[in-house]
């Protein structure tokens, strides 16, 4: 997909690459733009995690927002390796981890905390139902999970641990933002 860029922060304007094929599918600027503009101030400082990372641009965007740190995890070594020039490029990879790995596998091994928590897996295939119960551990406390799917997908009921906040729709498109407790977004 051409056309990814980076919105406004530190890296503003910055062209993002994007993996070839058809395995990733990069969120629109609209929906980014709309995410983030759902939590542009309360990102200062915070630990993001990018789970199903693609071209990284969503913990990019993150991270030139001001969020002090982001983990970004791709099964796709493709993915990774765009993912790293794209960090490059926008002079954000001191602030960055990459990891080449399933999302359940790296949610399960992990002991650091997220304050946001974002996933973009593939659509149709039941990977947040399946992947929402290892949520809880790596979630903080007041942490927000923002969630893409097709927007003719049921999103997963929120766990104990998590709330329902809000859902937004754009076209083809679901955003589900839920929230851990006294979470503010």
């Amino acid at each position: 997909m051409k056309g990814l860029r980076v919105i406004t922060g530190t890296a503003r304007g910055t062209r993002l690459a994007a993996p070839e094929g058809v395995d990733t599918r990069p969120t629109t600027d609209k929906v980014k733009e709309a995410i983030f503009s759902a939590i542009q101030f309360e990102l200062e400082g915070v630990r993001f995690l990018d789970l199903f990372a693609g071209s990284g641009q969503m913990g990019i965007e993150a991270l030139s927002r001001g969020a002090k740190s982001c983990v970004f995890v791709d099964s796709s070594r493709a993915a990774v390796r765009v993912i790293a020039e794209n960090l490059q490029k926008t002079g954000l990879s001191a602030q960055a981890s990459l990891l080449c790995t399933d999302a359940g596998q790296y949610l399960t091994r992990q002991t650091e905390k997220f304050d946001f928590i974002f996933l973009d897996p593939p659509y149709h295939q039941g990977i947040p139902q399946r992947l929402f119960g290892l949520l809880e551990p790596v979630l903080a406390k007041g942490g927000v999970v923002i969630l893409e799917t097709a927007s003719d997908e049921t999103p997963p009921e929120a766990p104990e641990f998590l709330h329902l906040y809000r859902q937004y729709r754009y076209g083809h498109i679901l955003i589900t933002i839920y929230h851990r407790g006294d979470g503010k977004v």
